[in-house]
């Protein structure tokens, strides 16, 4: 067995979600590195399954040692996927999704009543879809301030018209550990899905009473789940 010194440190992968850019890890990036932790956000094109895992495993693929992937939302469908990487040691999501085989994020949506989020949803000129600025005041970021709501929205890309019906076709939290942060006030995701992924990851779960952007709202409480993976992937 090589000494201690030379094992490399875990890396933190963030990998975001729908309607939301790397730049929403900004709070949790911060909290890691003044923990002395390595952290790598991912940008994803939201345009397909496919395209984000693409992404994300270039990502996991230009590192050296082992990788906690972590997803916030749609992104957890994305680690699903991409996490199956030998590299990736452990999982932590993020109010997010996390379908079995065959299964895709809409068929995770379809199986509970609709939050109110998804009826700001809608379709643009060219059938991509998009959140409403009234959608991210009230029911993404409703205990952000209100401006910093607005800016989300600003910088929120458009989310592939097919996306969501992409199905998984591996998944990874069925072989690693899996940490899961559980948004109770959750206008976004439904928190009754939230509470069945949890349980279904077998996860370390904590529960925070926050909206859909908890990683934003309470950036210490995301950070410390994923400190603690990063402990355990240390051994």
């Amino acid at each position: 067995m090589p000494p201690a010194s030379s094992v490399a440190e875990p890396t933190v992968v963030l990998v975001h979600g729908a309607w939301a850019d790397a730049s929403s890890w900004r709070r949790v990036i911060l909290l890691l590195q003044q923990a002395g932790v390595a952290v790598v956000a991912v940008q994803n094109p939201t345009s397909s399954l496919a395209a984000d895992v693409a992404a994300t495993r270039h990502a996991i693929g230009q590192l050296p040692g082992p990788v906690v992937l972590a997803g916030h939302s749609w992104g957890g469908t994305v680690i699903t996927e991409a996490g199956n990487d030998p590299k990736v040691k452990a999982l932590v999501f993020v109010a997010a999704f996390a379908p079995d085989v065959g299964e895709s994020t809409g068929d995770q949506v379809a199986a509970h009543p609709a939050p109110p989020g998804l009826s700001t949803v809608s379709a643009d000129s060219t059938g991509s879809l998009v959140m409403s600025v009234d959608g991210f005041i009230r029911n993404v970021a409703q205990d952000l301030p209100e401006q910093e709501a607005r800016v989300l929205a600003a910088v929120a890309p458009p989310l592939g018209a097919g996306t969501f019906g992409d199905k998984v076709t591996q998944a990874a939290w069925q072989t690693r550990p899996n940490w899961y942060l559980l948004s109770t006030e959750d206008r976004a995701v439904s928190v009754e899905l939230q509470h069945e992924l949890a349980s279904r990851l077998k996860a370390r779960t904590t529960e925070l009473a926050a909206s859909h952007m908890s990683l934003l709202s309470q950036p210490q409480a995301v950070a410390d789940a994923i400190l603690d993976a990063v402990r355990a992937v240390r051994g």
